[in-house]
């Protein structure tokens, strides 16, 4: 079980996601909260896995609430949800202990699978703008594998069988946006643009 703290200034969403997520069965909501002074009285007292945090609050700025946020639990693990794309926040964020990103629109699979992922101490990021920087020009051979999620290779290999989509997520039991997902995620991870490159640099660096 996969203790969470949840906060996001839209009162719909927030309810929304943490009926969504009390449902999957692996995960706890210890705390729900609307606000970033909210979570900072909380905070001394909140013991959770993950902390599920709005990227935009209208009491704080982001990188100010982080800062804040890592004098009272240094080693919390944090999960950004947002609308927001792009690098604007994300280079200011990451260095002050940012471990995920994730898009507000992603499929509901691709946020459970984020969730366990920082839970573990693993980095997760889902745009294109913060996986860019992980790619076979700055990557070495040997840290490849670790840019891919178990899920991400499980998708890898069947598409290197030439599966399409359709076939991937019957097969794995996903929707087929959640495998579009992984499939764009994949490439972007790996530096190509497509296919026939994939499949060249999975085979180089052994994925497949």
């Amino acid at each position: 079980m996969i203790r969470l703290a949840l906060v996001d200034d839209h009162e719909i969403f927030r309810k929304g996601l943490e009926g969504l997520l009390k449902s999957r069965g692996d995960f706890e909501v210890l705390n729900s909260m609307g606000s970033a002074n909210e979570l900072l009285e909380n905070l001394p007292l909140t013991t959770t896995d993950v902390l599920l945090l709005d990227l935009q609050l209208p009491d704080m700025e982001p990188e100010i609430l982080l800062k804040k946020i890592r004098r009272i639990q240094p080693d919390l693990k944090i999960l950004y949800l947002t609308l927001v794309r792009g690098n604007r926040y994300f280079n200011k964020l990451k260095p002050l202990g940012l471990q995920g990103y994730i898009l507000k629109d992603s499929p509901v699979e691709l946020l459970s699978e984020a969730i366990e992922s920082v839970a573990k101490g693993e980095e997760y990021f889902t745009d294109r703008y913060q996986t860019e920087h992980l790619n076979t020009v700055t990557t070495p051979e040997n840290k490849m594998k670790e840019l891919l999620s178990k899920r991400e290779l499980e998708v890898l290999k069947l598409v290197a069988q030439e599966y399409s989509s359709s076939q991937i997520a019957e097969q794995l039991f996903l929707s087929v946006s959640t495998v579009d997902s992984h499939r764009k995620n994949i490439m972007i991870k790996l530096g190509v643009d497509n296919i026939v490159g994939l499949i060249k640099v999975a085979v180089q660096n052994g994925l497949i």
